[in-house]
Parts: structure tokens; C-alpha cells; sequence
């Protein structure tokens, strides 16, 4: 029997359910705020992830599905989303255009790493990104927006913010961590040692214990902000407070992507198990060039939904019902149910039955499926135009004129 691949997994009835739950809470807020969709595709050249993400990372370095095609071309499954988006946003000259654009996506990333729970091999994110909006504001209004999506599907999860600066706080920055791992690097771990030659911030994002340790003394990027992006900082706290936003400031917050520049957050769960991060994101100024377009602001998040989904799933959730179950008693009003029921789909959402059954096995079926309304026709009910109509939700029943049936459902 062939199975699914390692790591990679079926979203079959009732997963499927929560992910386009999930996925459309996140699209009708976003939406509110102004976003609309992008789709980029899986499959992008390996140096967009090289340039973007950078060397240093983990992705890069390890976990990247990365292969040559049959063209002989350097391609990988895309591991995040925002670089595809910047690519798309480039390549279709809206950097040179001006303005600013705010799309959201969501759909499968892939990345060749240990597979565990909330984290798997194909995983999927719901992320937007917003380009040409230089304004704390938006950093704020995306960090309000995940709220409200979190608020909507009842997660709690603590915000921590932090500022990675800008370009003149980062130099001068990184000038003094290097001096701080110089002093430090016969006790650090190697990989610590490769980053602090190709991106030394990423150091302190280590998992290492006894990395994490010596770090406690390293200097804070807060400590070295430009008056700007103190400005900045302090302007995106008083917007959160003035919106009743609860936040951690953590000094040692820095994003797991190289191109992060002033405001960095996550949000941290703690409802599956030890305390992981739901979503996260900040801002990317340098990206678009990075990626050779003209200079561009950028900001965005992703939220893991996965992690969403796992929360979920773990707590008693009343599904509501919904649409019509549509049967017949006896095989003679076959024909006239499934025509009738065919019509019907023009405006709802209906399930006929194929068989005739008695009407207890019909309502089994009808309340298993989840269905709100339920129709069915015997020889009385045919013979007077006439059909059985039951509220599953409510239980009230009666018999109506087929010709009223349209409006009934109408009124529900």
C-alpha cells in the first residue's frame, strides 16, 4: 500500500472543515482591513529563497526541498511566503508604479525538517503582506489584525514586540555583538559561530541552552535604536495601549528571516503544550531590493495554521448546522426529488438522497451529515404538491405546498 509521505498529510472531512474555517475567519478580517488576494505559485527558483531568507538561516542551510528540474533549473518548494510575494510584486513592475498594495494568501510551504506535533513537512500559513506604506501605523494595524482574528476564534496568546532598528542602529549594532561573540566564541555552538560570520543577529535566536545562556549578556538592539526607530517603537506601543492591546517587550525577539527591520512580533500559545508561536512577522524594508526591485517599504505576518487547527481540534466545538437533505420515501419519487432537489442548488445548498429509506433512516442520515433542513415526499405528499419539511436545528416540522418551498427556505 502506498502511504502519504513523512511529515506530509490528508486534510480529509472534518480537518478540511477547520482548515476553511480557519482560513475564512482570517480572510474576512483581513479583508476588512483593506487586503486582497495574492496567489503565488509553489514552486520558485532556489537563489529567491537564498537572496530573501538568507544564507544564515536554518532554512536555507537545512531545510529547504530543493532539486534540479528536467530544464536543469535550481528550483525549491517555497518554505515561507513572502518572498514569492515580493517576487510577484517586482516582476509585475508595481515597485517602479508607486502605491501601496495590500494582499493576503494562505496555502502549503514546505520545509525538509523533523516532523513533530504543529509542525510538519507540508504545512500551511495564512500571511499578508502590505508594500509601499512606510507609516507605524500599518505595522500596528497588522498587529491588531491578527488580534482580531485570534479574538474570532477564541485563542488567547501573549503579543511580544521588539525593534530590530534601521539601517544606522543596525551597523552600529552589530559592530558591538560581534565584538560580544569574539569574546564569547570558543563556548558558542558552530552554528552560532557560521551565523556570526554571514548575519551575527541570528545568534541570539539559537536554541542552544548554553547558548542562550551567555546570551543573557550580549547587548539589546533596543538599547542601540536611531532616533527614528525609537520613535517608531515607542508610537507602536502607544497605539496598542490606546486599543487596549496587551504586549511583552522582549529585547531578544528577532524574527528567523534575515531581512526584519524595526518592529518584530510574535504571538506565543501555550494551549498545545509547551509555548509556541501561532503567528509572527514585522517589518522588511530591504527585501524588495534585495530581490533587485526599486527600494520599497514592507510589512507582513504569517500565522501557522496548522498550530491554529491543533488548539482547535482539542476543544468541543459545536458545528452549526447547515443546508438541505432532500429524500424519498418510495422509489417512484426518485426522479421528482433528484430533479427537485437539482433546481434547489441554484440557491442552496443541497444533499439528495440516491435511495429510498424510511423516514427514521433518512433523519439518521440527515443529522449525521449536518444538514439544517430536512425534506422529504411520499405518495401522499406527491399526490397533494406537497413536501415534509423539518428545522433540524429547532425540530419544528410541517407540510408545505411545493410552491412555498422556495420561500420557506427563503425565511430560515
Amino acid at each position: 500500500m502506498i502511504t502519504a509521505l513523512r511529515g506530509m498529510k490528508d486534510m480529509l472531512q472534518d480537518r478540511s472543515k477547520l482548515y476553511e474555517y480557519i482560513v475564512k475567519t482570517c480572510e474576512d478580517v483581513a479583508k476588512n482591513y483593506g487586503y486582497t488576494q495574492i496567489k503565488t505559485p509553489h514552486l520558485e527558483e532556489t537563489a529567491l529563497f537564498k537572496r530573501s531568507v538568507g544564507e544564515s538561516s536554518d532554512i536555507v542551510g537545512k531545510e529547504m526541498y530543493q532539486f534540479t528540474d528536467k530544464g536543469n533549473n535550481d528550483v525549491c518548494l517555497r518554505p515561507e511566503g513572502t518572498a514569492g510575494v515580493v517576487r510577484a510584486y517586482i516582476e509585475a513592475k508595481l515597485d517602479r508604479a508607486g502605491g501601496v498594495y495590500r494582499w493576503f494568501y494562505h496555502g502549503s510551504m514546505f520545509r525538509y525538517e523533523r516532523p513533530q506535533k504543529g509542525r510538519l513537512r507540508e504545512f500551511h500559513q495564512f500571511g499578508v503582506e502590505c508594500f509601499g506604506e512606510a507609516s507605524v501605523y500599518e505595522d500596528a494595524s497588522i498587529i491588531l489584525m491578527i488580534s482580531e482574528i485570534l479574538k474570532r476564534l477564541d485563542i488567547k496568546a501573549t503579543l511580544k514586540i521588539n525593534s530590530l532598528g534601521d539601517v544606522s542602529s543596525m551597523a552600529s549594532y552589530k559592530e558591538k555583538l560581534v565584538k560580544f561573540l569574539d569574546a564569547n566564541e570558543s563556548e558558542i555552538c558552530d552554528d552560532c559561530l557560521r551565523r556570526k560570520e554571514l548575519n551575527p543577529i541570528r545568534t541570539l535566536d539559537c536554541k542552544n541552552e548554553k547558548c542562550q545562556e551567555i546570551y543573557q549578556n550580549a547587548p539589546l538592539m533596543i538599547e542601540n535604536l536611531s532616533k527614528e526607530a525609537a520613535d517608531d517603537f515607542d508610537k507602536l506601543k502607544k497605539i496598542l495601549d490606546e486599543n487596549n492591546i496587551g504586549y511583552e517587550v522582549d529585547p531578544k525577539l528577532v524574527r528567523g528571516l534575515d531581512y526584519y527591520c524595526k518592529t518584530a512580533f510574535e504571538f506565543i500559545s501555550n494551549e498545545i503544550g509547551s509555548q509556541s508561536a501561532v503567528a509572527g512577522g514585522g517589518r522588511y524594508d530591504r527585501l524588495v531590493e534585495y530581490l533587485g526591485g526599486k527600494a520599497s517599504y514592507g510589512v507582513g505576518f504569517a500565522i501557522g495554521i496548522e498550530r491554529i487547527m491543533e488548539i482547535l481540534s482539542s476543544r468541543d466545538i459545536k458545528n452549526e448546522r447547515n443546508g438541505v437533505y432532500i429524500c424519498a420515501l418510495d422509489e417512484q419519487n426518485l426522479d421528482f426529488v433528484y430533479s427537485l432537489g437539482t433546481k434547489m442548488r441554484d440557491k442552496f445548498k443541497v444533499e439528495i438522497s440516491y435511495e429510498a429509506k424510511k423516514l427514521q433512516k433518512h433523519l439518521q442520515i440527515a443529522d449525521n451529515k449536518g444538514a439544517k433542513i430536512f425534506l422529504c415526499i411520499g405518495e401522499n405528499e406527491r399526490a397533494n404538491s406537497q413536501i415534509w419539511y423539518k428545522n433540524l436545528d429547532n425540530k419544528t416540522e410541517k407540510t408545505i405546498n411545493l410552491n412555498e418551498l422556495e420561500k420557506e427556505l427563503d425565511n430560515e
